[in-house]
């Protein structure tokens, strides 16, 4: 029985197949890297890592509230009780009363319920200091959310470069290969004519064939570029097509200012850590310092045996009807981990020092990666000050080597050649205008700051 099929409206028919074959708007370099920053996954890490901060800085104040222990208990045991000490330990049930003697195994029910309150009223500075420490993490955990959105963007702005850089290539190959088709005509009627020799056709479709290799490779990049792009913005890389008319444009000469190392989210980031191990220290600079609890108690016990051995019948002792309550004041002092604690404060300034030195490490790494921006953008504003003059004579010697060897003055490796340096060039001259945009992207991300390349790239 062949399966039934859903009868759909014409209308809708023509309204999905439409939706189909609308394609998506061009990607802006701006969109692209705001699409990242909403869509990539390691921000969202970074994120629940603020969270999980948040929620550290709340545990940490709970130590200021008095702890409250409740207890219930019933059971049903011997009352057999001896002298002696016994040393403490979790594994023995502790017993009160008198020793009676009997050493039998008779059973009582027994109850007991309770509850103790204790509150430390100050404690040197403590519980501040480790306050301080969930303090500092929730701050580091936000400066590698703004560290991991900068690095998002610049590697979101480097790939679209790329994919810019890609299609350019494809463009002048295009051309290569639209130049190299029409020499190929040229000479195949020549030869057919018996102007030329056959080996200048077989010359000529070589020719053609490595322009079309070229092309071809260069396409190969574009899709390459695409999806290193997607992996970044969203969607699928083969929908991904990008609007950078500007980018075809070289941007106007600027002041370059030197930045503020400090302000580099890289730097932030190594700053909040080099806080939080300060902080731990501060913490273990006041572990060995007295505790003092105030303590108060209240608790009932009830028992089916007797002082004189008796053991009382029924229920007696399953509900407490002994109580007692208690008002205190404990302290407790480590005495013997001082060592510990110094042990573990030395290690703890150790790592204060090293975290130290590797911020002091980036400041001098963003100093050198600024000073090689400052450096690649300046070759490339004279690399692209010169390739216009490399494309127009290129393409003065491409018209001269033709004009010659349509006139029988000259061979076909003088066009082969000047066709190559042609394509070649008009490559260059297309790669020397986005070298410039990544000279600026490579100043912007030494600075920290991206935003002023996206607004000028997207104009």
């Amino acid at each position: 029985m062949p399966p039934k099929t859903r009868w759909i409206p014409p209308a809708l028919l023509c309204v999905i197949a439409l939706h189909a074959q609308q394609p998506a708007a061009p990607l802006t370099i701006t969109e692209a890297v705001n699409n990242a920053l909403q869509n990539y996954p390691s921000i969202e890490v970074s994120q629940e890592q603020i969270n999980a901060a948040a929620a550290g800085i709340r545990l940490a104040r709970t130590a200021y509230l008095p702890r409250v222990d409740a207890l219930a208990q019933a059971n049903r045991a011997t009352r057999n009780s001896v002298f002696g000490m016994l040393l403490p330990q979790s594994v023995i049930p502790s017993m009160s009363g008198p020793v009676i003697g009997s050493n039998n195994f008779g059973t009582a029910w027994g109850s007991a319920v309770g509850t103790l309150v204790s509150w430390e009223p100050f404690d040197f500075g403590l519980r501040r200091a480790n306050v301080d420490i969930a303090t500092a993490a929730r701050t580091q955990s936000e400066a590698t959310l703004k560290r991991t959105r900068y690095d998002v963007a610049v590697a979101t702005a480097d790939a679209y470069l790329t994919l810019a850089a890609a299609q350019e290539t494809v463009r002048a190959a295009q051309a290569g290969v639209d130049r190299a088709q029409i020499i190929s005509r040229t000479i195949h009627a020549l030869v057919n004519s018996e102007l030329r020799p056959g080996a200048d056709a077989s010359r000529a479709d070589a020719e053609l064939a490595a322009a079309q290799t070229q092309l071809i490779q260069s396409q190969q990049a574009v899709d390459v570029a695409r999806a290193t792009l997607a992996q970044f913005a969203g969607g699928d890389s083969a929908g991904i097509t990008i609007s950078a008319p500007g980018l075809r444009q070289l941007p106007p000469e600027q002041t370059v200012t030197t930045p503020d190392t400090a302000a580099n989210p890289i730097s932030l980031e190594q700053n909040a850590a080099v806080e939080q191990a300060k902080a731990q220290v501060r913490a273990l600079e006041r572990s060995y310092f007295p505790r003092f609890y105030l303590q108060a108690s209240g608790y009932a016990r009830g028992t089916g045996a007797e002082t004189n051995g008796d053991i009382l019948g029924g229920l007696n002792g399953l509900a407490p009807n002994v109580q007692n309550y208690a008002l205190g004041f404990t302290v407790t002092f480590p005495v013997l981990d001082l060592a510990s604690i110094q042990a573990r404060e030395a290690a703890q300034q150790a790592t204060v020092r090293a975290q130290t030195a590797r911020y002091r490490q980036i400041a001098v790494d963003l100093r050198a990666e600024w000073n090689r921006a400052v450096a690649a953008l300046q070759g490339a504003r004279k690399v692209a000050a010169n390739t216009p003059v490399q494309v127009t004579a290129a393409r003065a010697a491409v018209e001269q080597a033709t004009a010659r060897y349509q006139s029988g003055l000259g061979n076909i490796d003088e066009v082969a050649e000047a066709e190559r340096l042609l394509t070649q060039a008009e490559i260059d001259d297309a790669l020397a205008r986005l070298d410039v945009w990544r000279g600026l992207l490579g100043i912007a991300t030494a600075a920290g700051d991206i935003q002023p390349f996206l607004n000028e790239a997207s104009q």
